[in-house]
């Protein structure tokens, strides 16, 4: 047996301990739906109708200045025909995920800063891939919004080990994933990935998730796969958590190499992520962190200049 495999056996095994829990019976119908393109508004209507919870939900999101209508939507089936059913699946999707994390007692680790991240990252991949010509970006808001989701169950199987990695991290300047790869030889974004599948969730999505910390990668290829450049850029935003941006540079040179002629500044783009956040976070129930992305890319300008 290969080490590859070896450690793809142990992090199965973390998995298989940490009790993976499953999806509620609404998202997994809409996954099953989805396979058959025959399928339409009517049908991904009924399992949404039946669970209220879902469907307070999905009015809620769609209501929201995310979309910007210029009068309120009250049908589930309108809602479905106005946003596509690829947004309503990924919208039931990862509400469902956020439902499902556990909040483990784990040194710093804080599950209202890791949704707090994952939101901003979230926004940012679906802005961004609309950008690179991405015309449906929903995919990758969710894979940016889930990218982290291994990291609450990881933590709560192995709070020792996670203590010690996350305080690793040195206030951002060391990448988690770095740290788990030297550490057992997977990252949790692997684990992510390996959820995915055992969700049956698509697998170019389990793909998205898993590479979102090979930016270097994906940015050298960016026209052949912009949604991966995507979300894997969103994974250098500063962590509200910490109180620096040690990682502010790498983002800077790489939004330059990615974005297209005519694109944002920098300033310009974080700008519009706090505005769309604030405008927002309210549909998934998050709390505004404390700084802004623009405050945080400030803070990082006058200490090259001081």
């Amino acid at each position: 047996m290969s080490n590859e495999n070896a450690c793809q056996l142990d992090l199965k095994r973390v998995l298989s301990n940490a009790q993976l829990p499953a999806l509620p019976q609404s998202a997994i119908r809409l996954l099953e739906l989805s396979q058959d393109p025959a399928n339409g508004p009517i049908e991904f209507a009924v399992p949404i109708e039946v669970d209220p919870g879902l469907t307070g939900q999905v009015l809620k999101f769609v209501n929201s200045s995310y979309f910007g209508f210029s009068r309120e939507i009250s049908s589930i089936k309108l809602a479905i025909t106005l946003v596509g059913i690829r947004t309503i699946k990924n919208f039931a999707l990862w509400s469902a995920v956020f439902s499902l994390m556990p909040n483990p007692k784990c040194g710093p680790f804080v599950l209202k800063s890791l949704w707090q991240d994952s939101l901003r990252r979230a926004l940012f991949a679906r802005t961004f891939a609309k950008l690179l010509g991405i015309k449906e970006p929903e995919e990758q808001f969710a894979a940016a919004l889930l990218q982290d989701m291994a990291v609450p169950l990881l933590a709560k199987e192995n709070p020792q080990s996670y203590v010690e990695l996350l305080e690793a991290r040195d206030n951002g300047r060391v990448r988690l994933s770095h740290l788990e790869r030297t550490a057992f030889g997977w990252t949790h974004g692997e684990a992510a990935g390996m959820m995915a599948r055992q969700w049956n969730l698509p697998e170019a999505f389990a793909d998205l998730i898993e590479s979102h910390d090979d930016i270097e990668r994906h940015a050298a290829n960016v026209k052949e796969n912009p949604g991966k450049a995507a979300v894997a850029l969103s994974a250098l935003l500063p962590s509200v958590a910490d109180t620096e941006w040690p990682e502010c540079g790498q983002f800077e040179r790489y939004f330059e190499k990615t974005i297209p002629s005519g694109g944002p500044a920098v300033v310009e783009m974080l700008a519009q992520i706090d505005e769309l956040f604030v405008s927002f976070a309210p549909v998934l129930k998050v709390s505004n962190p404390s700084k802004s992305l623009v405050e945080s890319h400030q803070e990082v300008a006058l200490a090259a200049v001081g």
